[in-house]
């Protein structure tokens, strides 16, 4: 049998998992990475993506929009903003999703008039949503 790590996922609204797993896939901010067990201790900022997680009982992929990530001695624990079980994702969810991304996108722009920094970080906010619909198959139109 694979060696495994523990594998916490926490939202504000629940436990969404606490099990074993033989990787876990990260949406980085700073890039996507996968945690094995004996991962070198680290911590991140999650962008908006699918965090996939393998493990002896199978597959499991989550939407989340944002958060931290600690690897560490004990495995990976994940603290999301928002995470939802991708098979429980619906057009609906995600369109609302997409629309705060966009709402906060277009309040950027008027509140940052020549200030890229913050539009640019709400224009790839918007970029990393659309893509999940994309990665998923849900309509970001």
């Amino acid at each position: 049998m694979a060696e495994t790590m523990q594998f916490d996922l926490v939202s504000p609204e629940r436990r969404l998992a606490s099990l074993q797993a033989a990787s876990v896939r990260i949406p980085g901010a700073e890039g996507d990475m996968t945690a094995m067990p004996s991962h070198a201790p680290t911590i991140t900022t999650l962008r908006p993506g699918i965090l996939e997680v393998s493990g002896p009982e199978g597959d499991a992929d989550y939407v989340v929009t944002g958060g931290f990530a600690e690897i560490g001695e004990a495995g990976v624990t994940v603290l999301a903003e928002r995470a939802i079980p991708r098979a429980e994702m619906t057009q609906e969810q995600y369109s609302d999703l997409l629309a705060e991304a966009r709402s906060a996108h277009d309040k950027a722009k008027e509140t940052f008039q020549n200030e890229p920094g913050p539009v640019d970080d709400a224009a790839k906010l918007l970029s990393d949503m659309v893509a999940i619909g994309d990665h998923i198959g849900l309509s970001s139109t």
